[in-house]
């Protein structure tokens, strides 16, 4: 076994890769970019390294530095994580020849699968099952339309060295073809060097199903069953489970005996995962083999007690699988839903911002939080925006899920835009719930999963000005205690007047609605007014936004947390961000003012759509944005003029920049 190894990666897998070494007694070695300099990873590992600036490429994408950093702190050993280098044939094939483990398959392996197109050629040698389409070498756009004529619409363009959603686009009809096509190799060169693409038949209403595979240098391989990842969004993975519902035990021995030939195939060295496109039907193609460590192993490794990094340390020490097929087993249900920071109301966008408070669940036997970030730390432009991995276990199905939603109701995060809420709504809709599962459920559940802005309770309004009027009580108090004159009756926030009671007016907004709540010190604490009805309200407020409030005879618990004029208030299982107005300021126009769109996040400008002049309707594209290794076309918010541009392609932009001057058309 290695006494050191790097881990050349960031966020939750370099932390996990970290808890597990310290585990095994192996020291560690993080590598961090001018961005991570604070990280949770950077202060977990036992040594840490400077390795460039914040863009990915300019330092967890240099592999020269990388290795140098490896020989520098004597390990023995670099662990790639997932993303970055851990698909890179060229750094597998560097560590080799430094002399220093790649804990990962073999260069050979990773060629072989890293190319979609290859590795399906590979694939149907082996006699695994392929999905209709053209995976050859033959990138002329006019010969790519003319093949998905072929396959027939509708298809599904894919970059070749793809992964993780990018370089992916649908395409519906032939006129739609060019224009996916474009933006579909654009993305992949950008992402991945590579804009090499196939064409596949587009399967209606598919299941994504993967097996987790194992093998070692003995040339045995093992599967470790599959993981059920239909419920995604823009082709990206949101909610994970193991095993599959409905996987009976002969299609999964079919599948993992697929998996396995296909792993023997290339002669693969280490976990990796085959992903199958599953019909309603129990048939499955085979989609592409991820030769690494997958975001969604935890699942794996709550239905079988195994940990698969240390699997991974042993079998790249030398060492032969720790179990034989016949000695693996699934015993319960796991769930694993992603924590990100993004707004799904304005389509999955990317969120950036410190995270002012961050509480997860309470951490116990079923319930699991893989995270690389802490309260306090920045959520930046330059990775992915995921904040953590929730992952519960259940005897069955049934009670995994109801373990899920308890944890998201439980799951607090204020400073960025997240998806908390939106997996609460997801995992509690009738499809999901009885698992009727395929890749289009959250474009089919758009009604249940975005409803309507619904009516605000009147114990939320209640709740915030409760919590205001004791934290302005708190604060008094705190500025008295350090005052020359503690006792002075003029620090006192008692409402105590010489002729009549102290009444005061606290406004509160969320989106378009405002509400005042009217507020009178009493001897048991505020008489609160509220659209007419008054309350007597009594509480104490503890850490963290804790709240024990009393309403009359009620009593309840939230949490309030203050960010600016943000008063976050989680309330059953639910949150709401008003906003606490000022009655002394007088604000700006608001969307009413005229000149530009703006930046619905930081990017880069990657090109110009419309042209200067032109008159577009609603919806039409201006310009496209790249922000988090993913693409974002702005469109036109209604019918209008491009008068002209504000940025040019190439250029980085800041959330909330100007970029268009667009006048409206009569």
């Amino acid at each position: 076994m290695f006494s050191k190894i790097l881990i050349a990666n960031r966020g939750e897998i370099a932390c996990r890769v970290i808890k597990t070494a310290r585990r095994l007694g192996i020291a560690t070695v993080a590598v961090y970019s001018e961005a991570d300099a604070n990280a949770r990873h950077v202060r977990m590992a036992d040594e840490a390294v400077l390795i460039g600036p914040p863009a990915a490429r300019d330092s967890y994408l240099r592999g020269d530095v990388i290795l140098e950093a490896a020989r520098r702190t004597g390990a023995q050993a670099i662990h790639p994580g997932y993303g970055f280098l851990s698909e890179n044939d060229g750094f597998a094939e560097a560590c080799e020849k430094a002399g220093i483990v790649f804990i990962g398959p073999p260069a050979s392996a990773i060629r072989a699968m890293g190319s979609k197109s290859a590795a399906k050629a590979l694939m149907e040698k082996a006699s695994v099952p392929l999905t209709p389409g053209y995976h050859g070498d033959n990138q002329d756009p006019a010969f790519l339309a003319e093949q998905a004529g072929h396959i027939g619409y509708p298809v599904l363009i894919k970059a070749s060295a793809g992964g993780g959603g990018k370089g992916m686009r649908r395409v519906d009809a032939p006129a739609d073809f060019a224009a996916a096509l474009t933006s579909c190799r654009r993305e992949a060169a950008n992402a991945f060097g590579n804009d090499h693409v196939l064409v596949e038949k587009y399967v209606l209403k598919p299941r994504h199903i993967e097996i987790q595979v194992f093998g070692d240098s003995f040339g045995d391989c093992v599967y470790l069953f599959e993981r059920d990842c239909s419920v995604q969004r823009r082709h990206q993975k949101l909610l994970e489970e193991a095993p599959a519902p409905g996987m009976t035990a002969e299609r999964r021995a079919a599948m993992g005996q697929a998996a396995v030939n296909a792993a023997k195939a290339v002669g693969y060295v280490g976990a990796g995962t085959v992903e199958f496109i599953a019909n309603q039907d129990g048939s499955f193609y085979f989609m592409e083999m991820n030769t690494r460590l997958q975001v969604e192993h935890p699942v794996t490794e709550m239905i079988t007690g195994l940990d698969l990094v240390e699997w991974q340390l042993r079998v790249a020490s030398g060492e032969r699988l720790p179990l034989r097929q016949e000695q693996l087993a699934i015993e319960g249900h796991a769930i694993e839903a992603r924590i990100y920071a993004e707004d799904p109301d304005k389509g999955f966008l990317p969120s950036t911002g410190r995270l002012v408070h961050l509480v997860p669940p309470t951490d116990e036997d079923h319930v699991r939080v893989d995270t690389g970030v802490e309260q306090g730390d920045e959520i930046t432009p330059y990775y992915d925006p995921m904040i953590a991995k929730l992952i519960v276990w259940g005897v069955d199905r049934a009670q995994a899920l109801a373990r899920l939603r308890q944890a998201l109701a439980h799951y607090r995060v204020v400073g960025v835009s997240n998806n908390v809420d939106f997996l609460a709504r997801l995992v509690a809709i009738p499809s999901f719930a009885n698992a009727q599962l395929d890749t289009g459920l959250i474009e089919r559940e758009q009604a249940l999963l975005f409803p309507p802005a619904d009516h605000v309770p009147d114990d939320v309004w209640l709740i915030a000005a409760l919590a205001e009027l004791l934290r302005e009580r708190r604060v008094a108090a705190v500025r008295a205690a350090a005052a020359p004159d503690p006792h002075s009756p003029w620090r006192r926030l008692d409402g105590w007047r010489l002729n009549g009671r102290a009444e005061r007016q606290l406004s509160l907004r969320l989106r378009d609605v405002q509400q005042d709540v009217g507020a009178v010190v009493s001897t048991t604490g505020y008489q609160l007014t509220l659209n007419g009805r008054s309350v007597t309200a009594q509480g104490t407020s503890g850490e963290g936004g804790k709240l024990f409030a009393q309403f009359g005879d009620r009593r309840i618990h939230a949490v309030v947390v203050v960010a600016g004029e943000r008063r976050q208030v989680f309330f059953e299982g639910r949150s709401w961000p008003l906003a606490l107005i000022d009655t002394l300021h007088v604000g700006g126009g608001g969307e009413d003012v005229e000149g530009g769109l703006r930046a619905p996040m930081p990017g880069k400008v990657v090109t110009l759509v419309a042209a200067v002049g032109a008159t577009v309707d609603k919806g039409a594209p201006l310009l496209v944005l790249e922000a988090m290794k993913m693409e974002h076309t702005i469109t036109a918010p209604r019918r209008g003029v491009v008068k002209g541009f504000r940025v040019a392609a190439g250029d980085q932009v800041s959330d909330g920049a100007d970029l268009v001057d667009f006048e409206a058309a009569e």
